[in-house]
């Protein structure tokens, strides 16, 4: 199977798995935040596992609270995924709303250049999805959320993909 073909399906398998991710957003979003608790579960057992090999006093106390943390973090994403879906939407929300007043001071320090209006607009469009998230989390938003994004991430992906296939289609000889 050429290069390009193969491209073209797995687009084309992303753009469907969008679709089918858009159609079910919560339950996307609780699969999310199930697979952040394992992932958190696995990964605090491995660095308190690891933090018995840390050299210093403090520094082994450090590695080995910061891995109870972990584990202890997965373990209440798996017992109770609802609260995690909104635990994560929230930190989406203040991610977003961190890049956006990141992006606007790196504006006015860009001011006079040509990069400054999309720099601006880009860092207030981020803060204002921010505050429509914060504004509708009591509207069920916050548990769509995750599985909302998920679902255009695969179609923004699946799409360039394909677009992909088909210039390697054309490049190729």
């Amino acid at each position: 199977m050429s290069d390009w073909l193969k491209l073209l399906l797995l687009g084309i398998v992303s753009v469907v798995f969008g679709i089918v991710i858009l159609g079910a957003p919560v339950v996307a979003s609780i699969a999310i935040t199930t697979l952040a608790g394992v992932l958190l579960l696995l990964s605090g057992g491995i660095q308190i596992v690891g933090g018995f090999t840390v050299e210093g006093a403090w520094g082994k106390v450090f590695s080995i609270l910061l891995g109870i943390v972990m584990a202890l973090l997965g373990w209440s994403f798996l017992a109770h995924p609802l609260e995690g879906v909104l635990t994560l939407a929230t930190v989406v929300m203040i991610l977003f709303a961190a890049g956006g007043i990141a992006r606007i001071i790196l504006a006015f320090q860009m001011r006079g250049t040509q990069l400054f209006w999309p720099t601006l607009i880009s860092g207030l469009l981020s803060l204002g999805l921010a505050a429509y998230i914060m504004a509708n989390a009591g509207a069920g938003l916050a548990l769509s959320l995750l599985g909302i994004l998920m679902g255009i991430e695969m179609l923004f992906n699946g799409f360039g993909l394909i677009f992909a296939a088909l210039f390697v289609r054309r490049a190729a000889p």
